[in-house]
């Protein structure tokens, strides 16, 4: 087993490889090293891709903990060899008691950001890693789930070095997280936030991993843990109910898809923003300005994602609630009209956009060639803030995505789920290549999407150099309510001057900035060749085994 962390990879510019031979089980590249090495082991041990991606989910839930939570949600994208992608849609959905009267009663103009009132919307993701490890099912005999757990358990019980990231936001965002329900006592000692390097246990998620082995996965939703699950969230004024949680189920759902140059790329269908990834890359496949890294290829991702979030922002909820099913926004005439109305050299004006999240993208490759795209959220870093005391699960706040104005395209209604801008993507090259990619980052996912894609399909980079040259990002992401145009500080000074001239609000910002998120991207060649490449500004890795 070989694992190679963003560090290496930042400075080497190495692209993973292997042949997938006896003694090669696959690949999986995560955000933090301790999940990928999870995943891997799973590997190791005979596990399938799947498996080996609710292992790393796992215990990404463990080590990145302001990112991730068993109280968040996630989507899937799974491939096999030969056969359609299929897509999970393991969202949540508002509360039954969650409705804009009782926001509105309670003085509030919009949904909180943290606390109990913010934790309004159902945790999809045990369900998501139960339908898929129910669809891997039929390639073999399965692991345990106590053998999929193993790394999350050991490092709850344990303890793990509290990560940059994790002290970083802990002590920024302690003046709105201190007084939520259970942050304090989970995170702070002596009313101080975790230090780097300092050693973090969570016996209680421990406890939590090793009752979801025993009891079932479904335990979360109608079992014993869902008894004390739902009792902590209504003592700390949440308004879902048991209701909600026995009502919950992911969902199996069809893809989005869209060919760009004789390749298709898939995504989730709404309530993602997987439409506004596709119709970018369709969008700037019109334009082809360019070569990777100069004003023409910047400036055309830049306009082509005004255009596709443009439409976002317009018309993506809940499909249940869409004037226009999502199809009809990748048409050729459309996508020929939006690439027809950018200005090569001026930039369209650009309103606020909404907001970001705190998220995590893994994916993994087996040695049967079966792919994993996955992505996991609680939203905002933290999430709600608030956490269970008994079982050590931080719930999330995607729910704040609502709006509280009744005739917005994506108002609050209870039973409603929320606009999401995670989704996973993954794609079909025309050569025989499969390439399951992606990223956290709010607003910054369908960019990074674009960029890695674009630089590694059009412009013919490595793989790695396609994660780690300079990116951008317009708009919002984790942390930052800011919605200008920043740009990484490893791009020539011309490229920075032209951006200004076309009328870009360009603010110029570090050289690996982690406000550009944590991408990762793996890619499978006909003749068995696997790529990793994981992001250096993560603390992430691509691990071999």
């Amino acid at each position: 087993m070989a694992a190679y962390n963003s560090a290496y990879l930042r400075y080497f510019g190495a692209t993973l490889m292997l042949h997938t031979r006896k003694s090669y089980n696959g690949m999986v590249v995560a955000p933090h090293h301790l999940a990928a090495e999870a995943g891997s082991r799973v590997l190791a041990d005979g596990g399938n891709a799947v498996e080996a991606m609710v292992a790393a989910a796992a215990a990404i839930a463990v080590v990145y903990p302001h990112m991730n939570s068993l109280g968040g949600d996630n989507f899937w994208i799974i491939h096999e060899p030969g056969s359609e992608p299929v897509g999970i849609d393991a969202c949540g959905a508002a509360g039954s008691k969650a409705d804009v009267e009782r926001y509105r009663t309670a003085g509030h103009n919009m949904i909180p950001g943290r606390g109990s009132e913010a934790a309004l919307t159902m945790a999809g993701a045990v369900s998501g890693w139960d339908m898929a490890l129910r669809h891997s099912a039929k390639w073999g005999k399965p692991l345990a789930l106590s053998r999929l757990f193993e790394d999350a358990i050991h490092h709850a019980q344990k303890g793990v070095p509290v990560a940059a990231t994790l002290a970083n936001n802990a002590a920024a965002k302690l003046p709105e997280l201190a007084d939520v329900s259970g942050f304090s006592d989970a995170y702070l000692s002596n009313g101080v936030p975790p230090a780097k390097g300092q050693l973090h246990k969570q016996p209680a998620l421990a406890q939590t991993f090793g009752e979801l082995a025993s009891d079932g996965l479904q335990s979360f939703y109608t079992g014993r843990l869902s008894e004390t699950i739902i009792h902590e969230l209504a003592a700390a004024g949440s308004p879902l109910v048991a209701d909600d949680f026995a009502n919950h189920k992911a969902l199996a759902v069809k893809l989005l898809s869209l060919d760009v140059g004789g390749h298709k790329i898939y995504n989730l269908p709404p309530p993602t923003q997987g439409l506004a990834s596709l119709m970018l890359l369709g969008i700037y496949g019109r334009l082809r300005t360019g070569t990777t890294d100069d004003f023409d290829y910047i400036h055309g991702l830049i306009e082509a994602t005004k255009q596709s979030f443009r439409i976002r922002d317009k018309y993506v909820s809940d499909p249940a609630y869409m004037v226009k099913p999502a199809e009809d926004f990748l048409t050729e005439s459309l996508l020929d009209e939006l690439a027809a109305g950018i200005d090569r050299k001026v930039a369209q004006p650009w309103p606020d956009a909404v907001a970001g999240g705190d998220t995590v993208w893994l994916g993994a490759i087996d040695k049967e060639g079966r792919s994993v795209s996955f992505i996991q959220s609680i939203y905002w870093e933290f999430g709600s803030g608030v956490i269970l005391p008994s079982t050590g699960i931080t719930w999330q706040n995607r729910g704040t995505s609502f709006s509280l104005d009744e005739s917005h395209h994506n108002c609050l209604k209870p039973g409603r789920r929320p606009f999401h801008t995670i989704q996973p993507a993954l794609a079909l090259l025309g050569d025989g290549r499969v390439m399951p990619y992606g990223t956290m980052g709010g607003e910054g996912q369908p960019q990074t999407q674009a960029m890695i894609f674009s630089r590694y399909v059009f412009g013919g980079c490595d793989l790695q150099h396609s994660i780690t040259a300079p990116r951008w990002l317009l708009g919002k992401t984790w942390g930052s309510d800011v919605t200008n145009l920043r740009i990484e500080n490893r791009f020539s000074p011309e490229v920075y001057d032209q951006l200004k001239k076309a009328g870009h609000d360009v603010e110029i910002i570090g050289d690996f900035d982690e406000v550009m998120g944590h991408a990762g991207a793996l890619v499978r060649h006909p003749n068995g060749l696997i790529e990793g490449a994981s992001d250096p500004r993560s603390d992430g890795a691509a691990s071999i085994v």
